[in-house]
């Protein structure tokens, strides 16, 4: 997909002649490409409490299509997707997409993002209004911002945890039906993200390890026995 396929009709910026009071990103739509339900759950309620619409893709192929029938103002990319690298996609929309941002759950990718062309990088857990929209307001055109004073909302966002529930799921089935070495990178990433916007830290830790011990060479029948267990008891305890 190269820059004049991103979009068959593409639209100009919103002017905001009068911003909404507590909604700086009203007529905007943000694009969030993301695997996980919970992040991208997170980032719906980000969306909702600045006024921006939200269109979600789970994988490159998904972003594509929607990529070709419409422009969003702001695309927020996850580094790591299951059919590729989420700075692929950045490459192709820096400078169509007036906003675009990395997402990642891994501080260490966001050097990556910036390289491949993005304007500013969200680390999971995402979940500060003030730094979501000041990402996507200080990245914007002059011409596009809302005028006038704003003011910075101190405000979180917590996601329902039915989200957490479908990806610990989404992990289980992963384990249960592949153990190449394809599908333990994605688990490894997938779960590390995962791991870090719920602030689970042991299940973060086995993710750490599952990653170091597959790079290494090392025998991984231990890592994923362990982190099939932790999954399973959180999947447990939620529909206890």
């Amino acid at each position: 997909m190269n820059s004049n396929q991103i979009c068959a009709h593409d639209a100009p910026m919103p002017l905001w002649p009068v911003a909404p009071p507590g909604r700086p990103l009203a007529g905007l739509t943000v694009l969030v490409v993301e695997d996980s339900r919970l992040a991208s759950e997170a980032v719906r309620l980000l969306c909702l409490r600045s006024g921006a619409r939200i269109r979600r893709a789970d994988c490159l192929r998904t972003a594509a299509r929607h990529l070709q029938t419409y422009r969003p103002g702001v695309a927020i990319v996850d580094m790591a997707l299951p059919d590729g690298s989420g700075a692929q996609l950045i490459a192709q929309l820096a400078g169509v997409v007036p906003v675009v941002l990395g997402m990642s759950g891994d501080p260490e990718t966001e050097a990556a993002a910036i390289a491949a062309g993005a304007d500013g990088f969200l680390a999971k857990p995402v979940e500060s209004l003030a730094l979501f929209q000041h990402l996507i307001l200080s990245n914007l055109p002059p011409e596009a911002r809302p005028p006038g004073l704003r003011v910075v909302p101190r405000d979180t966002v917590q996601p329902d945890a039915g989200a957490l529930h479908d990806d610990l799921a989404h992990v289980a089935e992963v384990l249960a039906s592949s153990s190449d070495t394809g599908a333990i990178d994605y688990i490894a990433r997938f779960l590390a993200g995962v791991a870090r916007s719920a602030r689970d830290e042991p299940l973060e830790q086995a993710a750490a390890a599952l990653a170091r011990d597959h790079s290494a060479g090392r025998a991984l029948a231990a890592d994923l026995a362990r982190i099939s267990g932790l999954v399973q008891d959180r999947l447990a305890a939620a529909q206890g």
